[in-house]
């Protein structure tokens, strides 16, 4: 026990550096991994096949979401009442939460792969592609395999949050690695050598998927786990039910309306991109925006991770009143997730061309001439992304996540499903092609007016506590030229 005390403890007294770096770690290798689902498939599809596959890779990311946001709806949620039940001292019932969490995730997992595969033409036909298009047929292909492991992705990435929970970070990070290794040995295997196209590349991705979640449930089973999987102990419980889909709900409706704007980037995509691109133009235009998004996400997931690496840090310190360790924290890591930033920012504006060759270098002049361009434009924005991405987990931490998942739904959701309606009526393809970043730069905007004003009550709390630390009878004062006391 007083080890585990210390360990806590340490993040209240070590150097914020030194600590950010051991935090942030191997939540940037865990969020890297996991980009790298996404990057190598589309490598590959692009290299192995042609550039309109990519294009119905980018077709099914809005359903795919959606299976992300009920992942995480039961996922989360469990975790968090998890670790609420685990500080009551009440392990039964948090042992009960995680075979709730078990059944939720197969459920849900067994409807959207019910649905999804009765109307499955319906629902692609809907999404953006032009009627009769490669595109279209590449989309169904895929995510006809994609929809047989679903049940394995939800399992994996859902359960990952409630080993997090319980204190296994390490775990959840051995299962992605494992996952995504396998994914970059079977895609070259199955769409190059073997000749599968993008059932290779589904095929790859549902192995991948299956392995990730047999490691996170053989540790839920195994005597390691403070938390056990005991499905003979599952008590059906309707408030339990409840409770987890509370704790869940703003992820995913976030991941939900994130899935709203990719099925209207797709349509808009596909309404402007014939007009301005020529014959096939939509599904171009897809093939484009899913390179571009591919490699924005590769200097995203960093960030996310220095994120989720500097919250505990920042969380800690800001219960134990320490708000002078916050803002060193807050600062260290606006500072690492802006250089991210920036760099990702100067290689897309100087190395544009041979960034979009990686992923398909026999492309068509057409898009060889967009995708570059739009890569260009879309990560005009991104040196801005950094501050917003990690002032706006700040608000968790000063315990108002309804202001955190505001700003979020601002740069994600709110400025951008208007900059996509209006920017496309105005401009056509490059006004949706542009909307992302002016949306960003609102965000950025509203997001450090909010954080000024924090910052400052921050300023103002370490001052106040400072004086009522003081001994009895000494005045404080405060030099506003030097601020020292």
């Amino acid at each position: 026990m007083a080890e585990k005390v210390n360990a806590a403890n340490r993040l209240g007294t070590e150097p914020v550096g030194k600590l950010l770096l051991q935090f942030s770690i191997p939540a940037i290798t865990g969020m890297l991994v996991n980009a790298l689902y996404n990057v190598v498939d589309r490598i590959w599809v692009g290299r192995g096949v042609n550039e309109l596959a990519l294009g119905g890779l980018s077709l099914v990311m809005p359903l795919m979401t959606i299976t992300m946001a009920f992942s995480m709806l039961f996922g989360i949620g469990s975790a968090n009442l998890i670790s609420m039940r685990l500080g009551q001292r009440r392990k039964e019932d948090a042992e009960n939460a995680l075979n709730h969490c078990f059944f939720l995730l197969v459920i849900s997992a067994l409807i959207i792969f019910s649905v999804e595969m009765i109307l499955l033409d319906q629902i692609l036909a809907r999404l953006g592609s032009e009627v009769g298009s490669a595109t279209l047929d590449y989309a169904r292909r895929y995510y006809k395999i994609i929809l047989y492991g679903q049940v394995f992705f939800m399992l994996g990435f859902g359960f990952s949050h409630c080993t997090r929970a319980q204190g296994f970070p390490l775990i959840t990070m051995i299962g992605m690695i494992l996952g995504a290794g396998m994914n970059i040995i079977l895609d070259p295997l199955f769409i190059i050598v073997l000749g599968w196209g993008v059932e290779g590349a589904a095929l790859a991705t549902v192995i991948s998927q299956l392995l990730s979640a047999v490691w996170i449930l053989y540790f839920v089973n195994s005597k390691k786990a403070v938390v056990r999987l005991n499905l003979c102990n599952f008590r059906f419980s309707f408030s339990i039910v409840l409770d987890i889909m509370t704790f869940g709900c703003s992820q995913f409706l976030l991941q939900f309306a994130m899935s709203t704007v990719q099925f209207l980037i797709n349509m808009s995509l596909g309404w402007y991109g014939a007009a301005t691109l020529g014959e096939g133009g939509g599904d171009i235009a897809l093939s484009g925006l899913n390179i571009t998004m591919s490699i924005s996400m590769l200097f995203f997931m960093p960030v996310f991770g220095i994120n989720q690496g500097a919250q505990p840090i920042l969380g800690f310190n800001y219960g134990a009143k320490k708000f002078d360790r916050v803002r060193k924290t807050f600062i260290l890591a606006i500072t690492g997730a802006t250089s991210i930033c920036l760099f990702g920012f100067i290689l897309a504006q100087t190395l544009s061309g041979f960034l979009v060759r990686v992923f398909t270098p026999d492309g068509s002049d057409t898009l060889l001439s967009f995708a570059p361009d739009a890569l260009r434009v879309i990560m005009i924005a991104m040196p801005l992304n950094g501050f917003t991405i990690v002032a706006t987990n700040f608000f968790v931490v000063t315990g108002r996540p309804k202001i955190s998942i505001f700003l979020s739904m601002l740069r994600q959701v709110i400025a951008l499903i208007p900059c996509l309606l209006i920017f496309g009526r105005m401009w056509g393809l490059w006004g949706v092609v542009a909307a992302p970043p002016v949306s960003d730069s609102f965000a950025f905007v509203t997001t450090g007016f909010m954080i000024i004003l924090e910052m400052r009550k921050l300023k103002a709390d370490h001052l106040g506590n400072m004086e009522n630390h003081l001994p009895s009878g000494q005045v404080w004062h405060h030099d506003t030229e030097t601020n020292m006391p």
